[in-house]
């Protein structure tokens, strides 16, 4: 979700502005039909979320040129409690459950702490976790 919201972030940070470029970056090669976006019931539950209305239509927007969806289960549930266990938050343990379960390529978040905890036990996951513009610099 830090991704989707990226771009609509506060531009004058140079972290922020580059991050959110990545992401413009990954949605243009998702439209080009180049890469694919998975969204989940855990996404659609954290953009409903959103309050402020503008914020949160625009998110839905980017949402909905996602090719593929993730219908949250007994299954995702619990291996999100075991991803929590690592110490991840519950919404980020969800997303990375659901991603999981149909084996993404990458799983791209600005939050360092979560990216930090995606290292720390990527043993455990069975996805890679990285920065979209960290990400992006190593693809090209």
């Amino acid at each position: 979700m830090c991704c989707l919201n990226r771009p609509f972030d506060d531009q004058k940070q140079d972290r922020v502005h580059l991050e959110a470029e990545a992401i413009i970056s990954v949605l243009n090669h998702i439209d080009e039909g180049e890469w694919e976006l998975v969204s989940s019931d855990a996404v659609i539950y954290e953009i409903n979320k959103t309050v402020d209305a503008e914020r949160r239509e625009r998110l839905l927007s980017i949402n909905n040129s996602a090719q593929s969806y993730v219908v949250v289960d007994k299954t995702i549930f619990e291996r999100g409690a075991v991803i929590q266990e690592m110490g991840f938050t519950t919404y980020d343990a969800m997303h990375i459950a659901c991603a999981e379960s149909v084996q993404v390529d990458i799983f791209l978040s600005t939050d360092k702490k979560l990216i930090n905890r995606g290292l720390k036990n990527k043993n455990k996951l069975f996805i890679a976790i990285d920065n979209p513009l960290a990400w992006i610099q190593k693809e090209f």
